[in-house]
């Protein structure tokens, strides 16, 4: 058994299809159907159900992805530690950000970062927050940036961010000009709300319902808040945004009230616990930390 295979088995599984595993290993759908076989036989067991279009991991399969998964780690974490130990400041940090996060505020932090560590590569992979924490705890980045609350018995947690969510409202709508507004009194508007792989997809309905006893009426869901702030506009409902995101919006015929009880928005770095953080890492987590975004 190589570890080539295993790093082959993982891509599969991660994207559910040979055909676009081999596309990201940069390899011919043959090899990798090839290398899958020969690691069947050589376990005595089928690990994929391949079908037209998608390959379904196996009950043994699942068993290989997590012990694969466990070994490809501690390979990495070798090869972490003597980069350390030779104590160059070089390499490749893996980093998985959430969209709204990426472009509020890390362009500045990239650049600065980079400006101070040019020998530091950044690979930056955008996922919804949840996916974030997940790929995370499953070791897929060193680090991440997350939604709080996280599971701080998993993770490590370096708060750098905290601000108030703010509703977003039509200009001709009978709350635009109320300087604050109740959850309660929102029973029965309808919301442009965040996908469910966002976080604050499900701390928002939470908070609604502890604080008022409803879940919002979710008429659109959107990755991108600049649609979702222009649908406001358009007068199709109502929304909930970070005040930063707020200060950027434009649009003329949206209102900005504030909530009450109040929603945080609270950001924060996260590393799996127990998993060894590179130099570059833990410089990274200081950089940020210490200014916080």
């Amino acid at each position: 058994m190589e570890l080539r295979q295993l790093t082959y088995f993982m891509e599969v599984a991660k994207y559910k299809s040979i055909t676009k595993a081999a596309e990201q290993l940069h390899i011919s759908q043959p090899a990798l159907s090839k290398s899958i076989k020969a690691l069947e036989e050589e376990l005595g067991t089928t690990l994929l159900i391949r079908t037209n279009k998608t390959s379904h991991i196996t009950d043994a399969g699942n068993v290989v992805l997590e012990y694969a998964r466990k070994m490809t780690g501690l390979v990495g974490e070798m090869k972490l530690t003597l980069s350390d130990l030779t104590n160059l400041l070089v390499g490749q940090l893996n980093i998985g950000l959430p969209p709204f996060i990426g472009s509020l505020f890390f362009p500045k932090v990239m650049a600065q970062f980079h400006h101070a560590y040019p020998n530091i590569k950044l690979d930056i992979t955008e996922y919804g927050g949840a996916r974030v924490v997940k790929s995370v705890e499953e070791e897929e980045f060193e680090l991440g940036v997350a939604v709080l609350p996280v599971d701080e018995a998993i993770f490590n947690v370096y708060p750098i961010v905290e601000e108030e969510m703010l509703l977003l409202v039509p200009k001709n709508h009978p709350l635009a000009n109320r300087k604050e507004v109740y959850i309660k009194d929102l029973k029965d508007e309808e919301f442009i709300f965040y996908h469910e792989e966002f976080a604050l997809n499900k701390i928002i309905r939470n908070h609604f319902y502890i604080t008022a006893g409803f879940e919002p009426k979710i008429l659109f869901k959107s990755s991108q808040w600049d649609l979702m702030s222009e649908m406001v506009a358009a007068n199709l409902g109502l929304s909930i945004l970070p005040r930063s995101i707020c200060n950027r919006l434009f649009a003329k015929d949206i209102n900005i009230v504030s909530l009450k009880p109040t929603i945080m928005w609270r950001l924060a770095v996260i590393t799996k616990k127990g998993r060894y953080i590179s130099h570059a890492g833990r410089t990274f987590i200081d950089f940020i930390v210490k200014d916080k975004l």
